[in-house]
């Protein structure tokens, strides 16, 4: 399956496995029908970066924790 389409499944498989990248304890932060898919091109680059970097420090995971917030509907 390719991630480069932006689809609700594909939405929600990327914050399941930033979810998981992150270390993210309330899921509910992640759900997929909080967030719009026009921002599945942002979201996308998010993951790219957290899977390419592999270990994120601690105040790494928290910066990409309060983006994803920007970028949830409010």
């Amino acid at each position: 399956m390719s991630l480069e389409t932006a689809s609700q499944e594909n939405l929600k498989i990327l914050l399941d496995e930033l979810a998981d990248r992150l270390n993210v304890v309330n899921r509910g932060l992640l759900d997929a029908e909080d967030y719009d898919l026009n921002k599945y091109e942002d979201l996308k680059l998010m993951y790219d970066i957290v899977v390419q970097k592999g270990r994120l420090s601690t105040s790494e995971t928290q910066a990409f924790v309060e983006e994803l917030a920007t970028i949830r509907k409010k």
